[in-house]
Order: structure tokens, then sequence, then C-alpha cells
């Protein structure tokens, strides 16, 4: 089934290219490194203000690479859509693949994307670490790897939720144009719960049960932990009290949509004359 995507995926030009510039993007975190500029006598090396010191890297980098993983989302949207527009599932189909070993094959690219994408931010992190890092032992250099297992599951959720979207509409642009109108309704819904539903309702406790605010959710902005952001929070009289760690409900509720997801792609496949 592997073989099948990984096919697939050579033979599609612009698949090929985003999956390309999301790795090219990946690597360009390095060159946060080379950020520096001195003004008269403030000289300023962001590798230096701790980004790179062991363990808060893999938060950093984490968190970071959260963000380009939209160039792999294009890539499961439309070789989903391009199943139905160009025939191919049908013709798997009558090769004798089952819709279940279809729904499989896609499964398995979306873990084998995580999987790459994962195991490359643990490896460029490492290597920035080991080159910037203020602190070297084994026991601080292996701690906090939670935030690369919470990016492991925030991408396959985002991924099978793509999925989900691309069998459903069957249309990559409009999939992916849906993909944004839900990103505004789940913003729209947390303005109004803020503003109009009683005290005694949490407004963010009920918005992380959404699917994309669940994945935000998984792993929280790193910048507060930063001692520089501190420090100029404390000279305005700001005291920050931010959560920074992996919370375990968050990765139970993504955990939980990326079963939701599977399941209904599977019962939309069983159920639609293909």
């Amino acid at each position: 089934l592997f073989w099948i995507e990984l096919d697939k995926l050579r033979a599609n030009r612009s698949s090929r290219i985003l999956v390309g510039a999301y790795f090219i993007l990946l690597t360009s975190i390095a060159l946060i490194a080379a950020i520096k500029f001195d003004i008269g006598p403030i000289k300023f090396h962001l590798a230096e203000q701790g980004i790179f010191n062991f363990p808060y890297i893999w938060h950093f980098n984490a968190f970071i690479g959260a963000w380009f993983k939209i160039f792999l989302a294009v890539v499961i949207v439309s070789m989903t859509a391009n199943e139905y527009s160009n025939k191919t599932i049908k013709q798997n189909l009558i090769d004798g693949l089952s819709k279940r070993e279809f729904l499989h094959s896609k499964w398995i690219m979306i873990l084998a994307f995580a999987g790459i994408s994962t195991l490359f931010i643990f490896v460029i992190s490492l290597i920035l670490g080991l080159m910037y890092s203020n602190y070297n032992e084994i026991g601080i250099i292996f701690k906090d790897l939670e935030y690369l297992l919470a990016y492991f599951l925030k991408l396959i959720a985002f991924f099978a939720f793509c999925l989900f979207l691309g069998t459903a509409i069957k249309r990559s642009a409009f999939a992916l144009g849906f993909l944004g109108v839900w990103q505004m309704f789940e913003g729209i819904t947390y303005g109004l719960l803020k503003w109009k539903s009683p005290s005694w309702i949490d407004a963010d406790e009920i918005i992380r049960l959404f699917p994309l605010r669940a994945m935000w959710n998984i792993i929280p902005e790193p910048f507060t932990r930063l001692s520089a952001v501190r420090n100029l929070a404390e000279q305005v009289g700001e005291v920050m009290q931010t959560n920074t760690t992996v919370r375990f409900w968050d990765i139970v509720i993504v955990l939980i949509w990326s079963c939701i997801f599977y399941f209904l792609t599977y019962r939309l496949l069983m159920r639609r004359d293909l």
C-alpha cells in the first residue's frame, strides 16, 4: 500500500515540488541562527537569546515547524481529489484493491509524512542544539521530547482532517477553501462565546474541544518561556503565567478527532458508489 501511494506521489510533479518546499522550509529554521545585527552599541544575535538551548529547542522548533504543515496538507488534499478526477480510485478497485485498503494506503502516507517530518525536526534540533546550546548534559538534551510527540500527533490529526475533506468534497480547491472557512467558524464561535455566554461557561474550555483549536493547543506557544521576553514583561509591569507544557487532555482530544476523521472517511467510502 505504501509503494502504491509513493508511485502516485512520484507521478505528480506539483506534489513533489510541495513536499520538497516543505522540507526546505523546515531546514530554513537553521537560518534563524544567522540573524544578527549591530546598531551602534546594540549587538543582537538571535542564536544567543537561548532559542537553541536544550531542552527549549524541542519546543521552539516543533511550534515553528508546525506552521509549514499546510504544504503537505495541500499534497494530501490534491492527491485525494485526483483519485476521483483521474478515475484512479475506480481503477484501483477494479484491480482488486478494497475500499478499506484504499483508505489504509492514504493513512500509511499520512503516518509516513508525519513520521518523517518529526524525525526531520528531531535531527535539525539536535544539530542546532549541539552547535549553539549552553547545556549539553545528556539528561538536559533529551528532556521535553514530548513536544515532538505532540508535533507528530498534530500532523496526523491535521492530515486526517484534510483527507476527510478531500474525500468528502472531491475538489482540492473547495476542500482547502472549506478548511479556511472552518478556521473562521471556530474563531467566530470563540468570539461569540466570549461575548455572549454566561459567566459560568468557560469559552476557552469549550473551544479547545474543536478540531483545529485542539491541534493548536497541543503545542503551546514557546515565546513566553524565553527569559528575554519575561524580563521585558516585568519591566512594563506584566507577570506571565502562561501554561507552556503539553497537556494530557489536549493529546486525548487530538487523538479522538483523528479517530473521528478516520471513521467518517471510512463510512463515506463504504457508502459512496465509486
